[in-house]
């Protein structure tokens, strides 16, 4: 497997348990008061949008080359860091409120 491939298979692992988690916040959104549901309905949508975009620069790496896939490194690591980032912050913050 190449190097490209195994990290790409890294990320791509990655998101999933962000997706999972994801879930367990959009579950505890619905169990939650009327007041809390829109913060947690704000929150949930940060983070689809930050699932989207990760999972678009993991395509741009799928796509590049084995020479150019390199560049693309970064703008992934970029992108993971923020939805990690703000799955982190959105499970403290929901955890925090039940």
């Amino acid at each position: 497997m190449s190097t490209k491939e195994a990290y790409k298979l890294k990320i791509e692992a990655e998101v999933e348990l962000a997706q999972a988690r994801l879930a367990e916040l959009k579950a505890a959104a619905k169990n939650s008061a009327a007041d809390a549901r829109i913060e947690y309905e704000n929150q949930i949508e940060e983070l689809e949008q930050k699932i989207h975009t990760t999972k678009t620069k993991l395509k741009e790496l799928s796509d590049a080359g084995e020479d150019a896939w390199e560049h693309l490194k970064d703008g992934v690591e970029s992108a993971w860091n923020k939805l990690s980032r703000a799955v982190q912050d959105s499970a403290a913050k929901i955890k925090d409120k039940l």
